[in-house]
């Protein structure tokens, strides 16, 4: 009953409307629907426009992801060869972990006002194909390198070179063809990190030497030529060494490191040992061959690593000053000679455990003088050797390296091999 009063109260005004001639309820009707035409277009356009500019920073955004994640790509690359570097000779290894979990740890929170203290970058890792690495061992760090070195040597004359082991020394006239020299040395390296750019190290070798002489006396016509065989053994020169790394270095400049090596003579002196003299000749020559040079000499040097992806370049020179001395015996005073050298070269990572190098190693030696005056037939002797490098990481604290040097004067070994194994501690 009340629900036809209240359509009836509803539309109130609907017999009226019609008698006028107007539309039902036409006074509570809005405005006609195409007169809100313009505004909606403009709200769709301009919704439109917010939705490409959307589109266009999620666009901008993607690529922004992919160049980031080729940066990272590259970086762990960059990271993974110079660890590859880094390993050959047991050096430190960066915060990052390996294989592409680059997450570097953050850094330890300072108090207000004061810098953090940040130790110095150190040099990286270079071939392992010279006597001096080029990577510092960290602080608190022990490196421990048992090596074994091999040389062959053919030579058609007797030179005396005394910051070396001496091949022989010959008394008495007599013309040698052929010597044949063999030389095994086993040594052990150790290396300590005192600070972070200062390492201590020293070296103890054990040194087998076999030697084959073909003389013939000088000055004798159809002299019958004469075979001889000798051989050494024993400890040989103890060396011990400290060296600095004076910058901090970093990426595209280069790094600094100084050295300073004692050679002692703890070997076998070439001048204390027996004699025996050939047959059908007044000649003689050594029984036992020594295994040591019979002087001490001091080496300072400087060495520069200059790092650029993928390659490590480096150089450096040396001075070797030996201390003349009485050695008795009627040989009165006998100074061996200063010698100078340098070298340089690279190494390149092929992957995140191997790597190669290659490199040049030269150094001049003077004459050998008796009482001060030039030794007779002893002159300035040249000894380049021209090296090849490979190093394998077996783990992260454990490398292989082996060497490969060859003579190309006169003077130096035909031949030399060199195995190392730095085990780091």
């Amino acid at each position: 009953m009340l629900t036809k009063p209240r359509k009836i109260l509803a539309c109130g005004g609907l017999v009226g409307s019609v008698v006028l001639g107007q539309p039902a309820c036409a006074q509570d009707v809005g405005p006609p629907l195409q007169n809100q035409g313009p505004g909606i277009d403009q709200l769709r356009q301009q919704l439109d426009e917010e939705q490409s500019q959307l589109a266009a920073q999620q666009q901008a955004l993607r690529d922004a992801e992919k160049r980031l994640d080729e940066q990272k790509r590259s970086l762990q690359e960059t990271r993974r060869r110079l660890d590859a570097l880094r390993a050959q000779l047991g050096g430190p290894q960066p915060a990052a972990s390996r294989e592409g979990a680059q997450t570097e740890a953050p850094a330890a929170e300072q108090p207000v006002g004061q810098a953090p203290t940040e130790a110095p970058a150190p040099a990286q890792a270079v071939a392992p194909i010279l006597e001096q690495p080029g990577v510092l061992t960290p602080r608190g760090k022990l490196v421990l390198e048992p090596s074994l070195q091999f040389s062959y040597s053919s030579n058609y004359q007797v030179g005396l070179v005394g910051y070396t082991i001496v091949p022989a020394v010959v008394i008495g006239l007599i013309d040698i063809q052929t010597v044949n020299s063999d030389t095994f040395v086993a040594a052990l390296t150790g290396r300590y990190g005192l600070t972070n750019r200062l390492e201590l190290d020293a070296k103890i070798p054990y040194v087998y030497r076999s030697q084959s002489t073909e003389a013939r006396p000088y000055g004798v016509p159809n002299g019958v030529e004469s075979l001889f065989s000798a051989n050494g053994r024993g400890i040989g020169d103890v060396e011990l060494g400290a060296r600095y790394q004076f910058n901090a270095g970093g990426p595209n400049q280069p790094y600094y490191i100084g050295g300073l090596n004692f050679k002692t003579r703890t070997g076998k002196d070439p001048f204390s040992v027996p004699y025996t003299v050939l047959s059908g000749s007044n000649a003689a020559l050594q029984a036992t061959l020594p295994t040591g040079s019979g002087f001490y000499s001091i080496q300072p040097s400087l060495t520069a690593i200059y790092p650029s992806d993928p390659a490590v370049f480096f150089g450096g020179i040396n001075y070797i000053w030996n201390f003349k001395r009485n050695v008795g015996n009627g040989w009165g005073e006998i100074d061996p000679g200063n010698a100078y050298g340098f070298n340089f070269g690279m190494g390149m990572s092929l992957n995140d455990k191997t790597s190669f190098s290659i490199g040049y190693e030269h150094t001049v030696v003077a004459p050998v003088q008796q009482n001060g005056q030039d030794m007779p037939g002893s002159l300035t002797s040249e000894l380049g050797t021209l090296l090849f490098g490979y190093a394998y990481q077996l783990n992260p604290t454990t490398n292989i390296n082996l060497t490969l040097g060859v003579g190309v004067t006169r003077y130096a070994p035909d031949v030399q091999v060199t195995l190392r194994v730095p085990m780091t501690f």
